[in-house]
């Protein structure tokens, strides 16, 4: 536990002699391999935009993976556009001296070997991939677009994890073959989605064909693909081979002739629409806009002002120590977040952008490349929010956007589910939610009884789980906070999902009674559910935390009178939190009452994360310190793998050394190559929910707020020497910097926020 505050008032102006340059600080942070790799398990990722490649070097040759955000085929599994393979003559890497760097200040990957330099990066602003290849000597070029849907591949027992029909696979159900049209010096490759989609199958499933003409469908006549060329080449056919246990078919182009520079290229486009001559028409306007050397500088000049936004860097002068691992990889991850800032979809918990073959992370898992366990298209909210949340401290606000679209293109689904199934309004959002708004069709159950309501997820772990969709209205309202952004378009989905709660949990209560309220006018908030782990609650603390926050944090905002009234009204329905005794200490209950423990979720804490009503410097600060250190339940499921989130409850509770502990587990390298490529823990690899999980840990114990102060240092160790960047609420960028125990730069803007800080320091 802290000491009483300390507060401070310092401002450091560095003079131009110790100012470095805005993003040399990266430098030190670039992965460098100096040999060749073992398979894709051990790629590097590189990106930008909205395409994640996953680069490697083996047995001579250059290969890379392909992924776009929104390639969802008509079983909404979340499709590689490829995989291009690079061979060079005379072979460059079988004399020696190789080097594959990732550089982070400028978002690229360079190869060195035997006198030539491959570049690999990846355009902000326009979905184009880009491949130089540099050499002292002509050499000629070899390159491979290699497709292992070039065929209809039958969905094995098992493979349907990666779609949306999961462990009930339909008779007959296929991955379809993709198209390939070879040209001259390209090859054109397109998915385009069949008329019957997995959309189709969920609606009629859950009885809304009534009103499915009205509703959201991303997955109708989608179109993906592109185009791989290069000036110098010519096609020259195809051939089949083997990789990873998967075989694939690659159409191949070579050099017209040797030289010293070769420019590959590659442009993607996905587009809903039923004419593929309008597709390939967007497409080829696509290259048509490509200026190599003017999207180069504005991709750079974009990273460049990426990396000085925000940062954390620790124990600098030990590179490679422990604690300097944990700020390196803060930024590694932070990268990885970075490649999908405009996708049409969210970056998915569950590998991103940068999956591999699944057969290097499970063994019984060996199916094709496009496999991820738990969904392309399928989202389960409560491992997307560990994705987002760093991303406020951060000062990524444009890289939430994709995640916000998601809910707001699904609303109108979530409405017509509350109007069908109960005639009362409000957006019902449920657990693992597909990319219609519907909740995925295996969890919603193929078996279900007749009698059961049809809102429901017939699943014991999903039932009544509605409200991890209130952590997403909660982070729209905090960019507000942060950035004063306009959040305007947001509220019509907060005021929904607000709507929801509480005509549906008056419409069960008087389902069962008379009374809407209970006898002290609160909202009866059963059946409902704590997380996935207490089920059939009664006033779930996790549920009444969320609505409280949202509620107020809603009504912050310049509503008119009459609407800010009725959600202050609602405020006042919100039953509290339970707080019970055992031996002797006030704790935290998840709930007021429960049937049974399903999960190992700590939903007694969620009132410290994400929701902030406990925390260092607040009111009964004891209790939830009592909930962390006492609470059977919360002590059996410690842990800091995958999407626990311990290590960011003891950083909110002041927690030093056990936020220190669970942090250096957290975020210490992963077991594969990149050390980011952390899991697959509770879900796949690379795991991100793990990574983001890790960052708001880290972000929590150097910055948190408390109403106005800003808190610096509440749970940070002095024998660790840090720098950070961090926003702050109220539009407040901190930059400070600890070194032996003392601060030494602290630069606050605007400067009027310097009376507002607030120094904790650990006097021993």
């Amino acid at each position: 536990m802290k000491k009483p505050f300390v507060i401070l008032f310092l401002l450091v102006i560095l003079s131009p002699s110790r100012a470095e340059r805005l993003t040399d600080w990266t430098d030190s942070y670039a992965t460098l391999w100096t040999t060749q790799s073992k398979g894709s398990y051990e790629s590097m990722p590189c990106g930008g935009g909205d395409i994640g490649l996953n680069v490697w070097v083996e047995n001579d040759e250059l290969l890379f993976y392909i992924s776009r955000s929104g390639s969802f085929d008509e079983n909404n599994c979340l499709l590689k556009s490829g995989r291009v393979r690079l061979k060079l003559s005379p072979n460059p890497f079988t004399k020696g001296n190789f080097k594959q760097e990732l550089k982070l200040k400028n978002g690229s990957i360079e190869i060195e070997s035997g006198g030539i330099l491959i570049e690999l990066w990846v355009d902000i602003f326009r979905p184009v991939i880009h491949v130089e290849v540099k050499s002292k000597e002509n050499i000629s070029t070899e390159v491979c677009y290699e497709s292992w849907r070039y065929k209809d591949r039958p969905v094995r027992k098992g493979e349907g994890n990666a779609n949306s029909y999961k462990w009930f696979i339909p008779k007959g159900l296929v991955i379809k073959a993709d198209m390939m049209e070879a040209q001259d010096n390209g090859v054109i490759f397109y998915h385009k989605n069949s008329e019957q989609t997995v959309f189709d199958v969920t609606v009629a499933q859950q009885g809304m064909d009534a009103v499915k003409k009205e509703m959201f469908n991303p997955l109708k006549n989608l179109t993906s693909g592109g185009i791989f060329w290069g000036d110098n080449l010519k096609y020259i056919g195809t051939k089949k081979g083997e990789y990873a246990g998967t075989d694939f078919k690659a159409w191949c182009m070579k050099s017209e002739k040797p030289a010293r520079f070769h420019q590959l290229s590659l442009a993607l486009y996905t587009e809903q629409t039923e004419d593929i001559r309008h597709w390939k028409t967007k497409l080829i306007e696509t290259t048509q806009q490509i200026s190599t050397n003017r999207d180069k500088k504005k991709t750079r000049v974009w990273w460049n002002a990426f990396w000085n936004r925000s940062f954390i860097r620790i124990n600098e002068g030990t590179m490679n120590s422990d604690a300097w691992k944990i700020g390196r990889n803060y930024q590694l991850f932070r990268y990885m977040l970075g490649c999908n800032a405009y996708g049409s979809s969210p970056t998915k918990f569950n590998g991103g952008l940068f999956t591999f073959d699944p057969c290097y992370v499970d063994s019984a898992q060996s199916f094709t490349p496009d496999y991820r366990k738990w969904g392309g298209g399928t989202m389960t909210a409560q491992n997307q929010r560990l994705v987002y949340f760093p991303l406020l401290k951060s000062g990524d606000f444009d890289l939430m956007k994709p995640q916000f679209a998601f809910y707001m293109e699904i609303l109108k689904n979530a409405e017509l589910r509350s109007r069908v199934y109960w005639n009362h309004n409000g957006g019902c959002f449920s657990e693992q939610i597909e990319n219609f708004g519907l909740p995925n069709p295996s969890e919603y159950g193929w078996k279900r009884p007749s009698t059961f309501d049809k809102g429901l997820e017939y699943n014991a772990w999903l039932e009544y789980q509605w409200d991890t969709v209130l952590e997403f209205c909660s982070m729209m309202l905090d960019t507000h906070d942060y950035s004063h952004a306009n959040v305007d378009e947001y509220v019509p989905l907060i005021e929904s999902v607000l709507t929801f709660f509480d005509e549906h949990y008056r419409w069960l209560a008087i389902q069962r009674g008379r009374k809407a309220l209970d006898g002290e006018g609160h909202l009866v908030l059963y059946p409902g559910s704590a997380c996935e782990t207490y089920k059939m609650a009664y006033n779930s603390t996790s549920t009444i935390s969320a609505l409280k926050v949202v509620l107020g944090k809603l009504i912050e905002l310049p509503l008119d009178s009459v609407r800010k009234a009725h959600w202050k009204q609602l405020l006042v329905t919100i039953p509290p939190i339970t707080i019970r005794e055992e031996n002797g200490k006030k704790m935290i209950a998840p709930a007021k009452l429960w049937e049974r423990v399903n999960n190992v979720e700590s939903p007694q804490l969620y009132p410290v994360f994400p929701w902030r009503i406990y925390g260092t410097g607040k009111k009964d600060l004891d209790i939830a310190v009592n909930t962390y250190l006492c609470d059977s339940d919360a002590l059996k499921f410690r842990s800091h793998v995958g999407w626990k989130q311990d290590n960011i409850f003891a950083a909110c509770l002041g927690l030093t050394k056990e936020a220190q502990r669970l942090v250096s587990l957290k975020m210490k390298d992963g077991n594969l190559r990149f050390p980011a490529f952390w899991g697959p823990g509770y879900d796949w690899t690379p795991d991100h929910n793990w990574g983001g999980s890790g960052m708001i840990g880290l972000q929590e114990m150097l910055l948190q707020a408390n109403e106005d102060k800003i808190l610096l240092f509440p749970a940070w160790p002095l024998e660790w020497d840090v720098h950070f960047k961090l926003y702050a609420p109220n539009n407040t960028i901190v930059e400070a910097e600890l070194k032996n125990g003392k601060v030494i730069q602290l630069k606050v803007n605007p400067v009027k926020r310097m009376k507002d800080i607030v120094i904790m320091i650990e006097h021993k």
